[in-house]
């Protein structure tokens, strides 16, 4: 009789979650109406009109940006708006924020289009290694989205887990 060996975590039924996919890969670009305004101060609306339709929109085509105003200006509400009317036809994504804010709204983005279907009664660990570095927002987002469907969640590698949420 042969002494085979068992991989016991393959038969264990638990399924890995790789939150590394989930990660914003295209850099975000900061937009600051700073640049657009008289000065550095004041928004002209006439002038901001006009220079912003010099603007060359295309080279934020495919990009994530965050819209701010760096300045101790007064922006109308409205100036917002009309940035991303430029925007919206080229760019990935547009929030108002940083660049940290723009990270952190992807990566929401990103994990609340989990099928959680896939993930319905198993036992979910959601990987703690890895390559990338994934901030803890990440794993906030995946633990919420997750709880209402698994048998259980952990955290770390199929091997060495810790334990996070079990169904009662």
């Amino acid at each position: 009789m042969e002494d085979q060996i068992i991989n016991k975590v393959a038969e264990s039924g638990v399924v890995t979650l790789d939150l590394s996919q989930y990660i914003p890969s295209k850099d975000g670009v900061l937009f600051d109406i700073k640049e657009f305004l008289f000065a550095g101060l004041i928004l002209k609306e006439k002038e901001f009109r006009e220079t912003l339709k010099k603007e060359a929109w295309e080279k934020y085509s495919n990009k994530n940006i965050a819209i701010t105003c760096s300045a101790d200006a007064i922006v109308p509400v409205w100036a917002y708006m009309l940035i991303v009317s430029y925007l919206q036809p080229h760019a990935n994504e547009i929030i108002f924020g940083t660049e940290n804010d723009l990270y952190a709204a992807i990566i929401i983005k990103n994990i609340s289009k989990i099928n959680t279907c896939e993930f319905t009664d198993k036992r979910v660990v959601v990987k703690g290694c890895g390559d990338k570095k994934i901030d803890e927002l990440a794993y906030v987002e995946a633990t919420k989205i997750l709880m209402p469907v698994v048998k259980s969640i952990m955290y770390g590698e199929p091997c060495s887990t810790v334990p996070i949420y079990k169904k009662k």
